[in-house]
């Protein structure tokens, strides 16, 4: 059973939902989520066949007991709080404030109980 109040929120959600801003704001999260993804997956299964199939070459001796392999494991945490710090800035510079815009609009015609 819905009640008046839902109806309206869902209303407002979908209209926010088709509305040019939301669409925006879509746009720009997988401009930075797609490219940044695939550059990520392709970058560990790098490490993954590398692993597997240039057994020699990642267990190249760099340092002292420090090889290829451990350099390129070390690299996937680096790149993986790179890539988390770079979203944050990304974020802060092309999303928050269209979805502050967003959600104070919504905000404005649905009340939170």
């Amino acid at each position: 059973m819905t009640t008046r109040d839902d109806e309206n929120a869902e209303a407002v959600y979908s209209r926010v939902q088709t509305s040019e801003e939301f669409q925006e704001l879509r746009r720009r999260f997988r401009t930075f989520a797609f490219p940044m993804t695939a550059a990520f997956l392709a970058w560990y299964l790098l490490y993954v066949v590398m692993s597997g199939w240039a057994r020699d070459f990642m267990g190249t001796k760099i340092v002292g007991h420090f090889n290829v392999a451990l350099v390129f494991g070390l690299l996937q945490f680096v790149s993986t709080f790179l890539i988390a710090w770079r979203y944050a800035k990304y974020a802060e510079a092309k999303f928050d404030d269209l979805a502050a815009k967003l959600k104070a609009e919504v905000e404005e015609e649905v009340v939170v109980k």
